[in-house]
């Protein structure tokens, strides 16, 4: 059974969005880090660049697969999480602590086409 929080948003591409005032934290839930096993490295976007909702942002590559990954929100990346650049399987760890993107959100109403934690718990359980 996959973990899910409460208070976050998801998308159907299973990124997570963890919202902190004008922020959000990005990232892949438990979900998608079970479905793609030890994770071997993480391609990011550098910081000031722009992300748009359901555009790619990077990619995520385990043992099995690659995946690309789907920003959620639209905004500026003002932070990457750079523990991952030496340290990728800290997503296996815990996907929801170790987040990959920061972002200045440029359009909160973005956040109403995602879904919360019972949608996400609905829809993977499809």
């Amino acid at each position: 059974m996959s973990k899910i929080i409460e208070g976050l948003y998801y998308s159907e591409s299973h990124e997570f969005v963890k919202v902190e005032g004008d922020f959000g934290y990005v990232g892949i839930t438990d979900y998608a880090q079970h479905e793609l096993g030890n994770v071997v490295y993480v391609d990011m976007p550098e910081v000031d660049d722009e992300v748009e909702a359901g555009e790619e942002f990077g990619a995520v590559e385990s043992v099995k697969a690659a995946s690309d990954l789907v920003s959620p929100v639209s905004g500026t990346v003002v932070e990457v999480n750079e523990a991952l650049e030496d340290e990728p399987g800290l997503i296996n760890n815990d996907a929801f602590e170790n987040w990959i993107i920061k972002v200045e959100l440029s359009d909160k109403s973005e956040l109403d086409n995602l879904m919360d934690a019972e949608a996400y718990k609905a829809f993977i359980n499809e």
